[in-house]
């Protein structure tokens, strides 16, 4: 994984989260900016995985379990679709809060994927 595209997808996720957890706090169903945000963060997952695929051929290797790190990926993949898919068809506050623990959780596993491709020993 590159160190910096990591940062960039953390942030973006948290800060997606946390618009959306607003949102279903003050009482609004997810608007295009919701699922917009959340449907960025699939957009870096799926750059990611393009990089996670392309990165050993250029000598990063991870220094964790390649399997434990692509279980992570495939499922934090899984998420937005669900999450946007959800908030598509429950129009409620509830959505956005849903859309909300989605980008946080996704948020949380980028984290986990760095830290098992560049922190651990195999």
């Amino acid at each position: 994984m590159i160190s910096w595209f990591t940062i960039i997808q953390v942030v973006i996720a948290s800060l997606a989260g946390l618009y959306c957890v607003g949102l279903g706090i003050s009482k609004r169903a997810p608007n295009d900016a919701a699922i917009l945000s959340v449907a960025l963060v699939e957009l870096l997952l799926i750059v990611q995985l393009i990089i996670a695929l392309v990165a050993p051929g250029f000598g990063n290797v991870a220094t964790g379990s390649v399997l434990e790190f692509f279980v992570y990926l495939v499922t934090a993949l899984l998420i937005p679709p669900i999450a946007v898919l959800w908030a598509l068809m429950e129009r409620s506050r509830w959505s956005s809060v849903v859309l909300g623990i989605a980008a946080i959780s996704i948020a949380i596993m980028i984290y986990r994927m760095q830290q098992i491709w560049a922190i651990q020993l195999a």
